[in-house]
């Protein structure tokens, strides 16, 4: 039996979890007028690449890498980028960005023949790399995630749930091989059931 809830509880007012820390990012901004989001777009994320833990995502996301972090992280220092979750390799979130805003996350993208996917997409990242296996924790919280998001915003389905490489092909790899979609995609049928 998962330790997970069904679905997370989120306050629609303010788009944001209930009882998840967060770290709000300055890397966001309104959503087109009208324009709700209808697509989940998974991605994968270490920092530095293919180490787990530490501040640097947090760090990342809120535009504080400072100049004597790890010299592969200066590569990145400079970007201007976040994703509305994170789920950590125990399965803990951090949100970073309400639902209802814009994070920016998908960079140029296109899912199906619609560009400027992060109009209209929530982004979660998973802490882990292309070919690093996932945790079951990250499966149980990601359901549980999803399950509150379909929950609280109509305009999403589970038809409209891909990874970074499926809209950003030949630019982005992630989730990778390593996300098993079937499996996932059993545990959040399993929470919706």
């Amino acid at each position: 039996m998962s330790s997970f809830p069904r679905a997370l509880p989120i306050d629609t007012a303010t788009g944001l979890l209930i009882g998840v820390a967060q770290v709000l990012s300055p890397h966001c901004d309104a959503r087109p007028p009208g324009v709700r989001p209808e697509l989940i777009v998974i991605h994968g994320i270490s920092l530095p690449p293919g180490e787990f833990g530490g501040p640097w995502i947090d760090r990342l996301f809120t535009g504080n890498i400072p100049a004597d972090a790890p010299a592969a992280l200066l590569d990145v220092a400079h970007l201007r980028v976040s994703a509305h979750v994170l789920v950590r390799r125990d399965g803990c979130l951090r949100q970073y960005v309400g639902f209802a805003r814009r994070a920016w996350h998908a960079g140029r993208s296109q899912y199906r023949g619609r560009e400027a996917c992060n109009d209209f997409s929530i982004g979660i990242e998973l802490e882990g790399t292309d070919h690093t296996p996932y945790t079951e924790a990250q499966y149980e919280s990601l359901a549980a995630l999803v399950s509150g998001l379909l929950a609280a915003y109509p305009s999403l389905s589970t038809q409209h749930i891909t990874g970074h490489s499926d809209i950003a092909p030949g630019r982005k790899t992630d989730p990778g091989p390593a996300f098993d979609w079937a499996r996932w995609r059993a545990t959040l049928a399993g929470r919706l059931a």
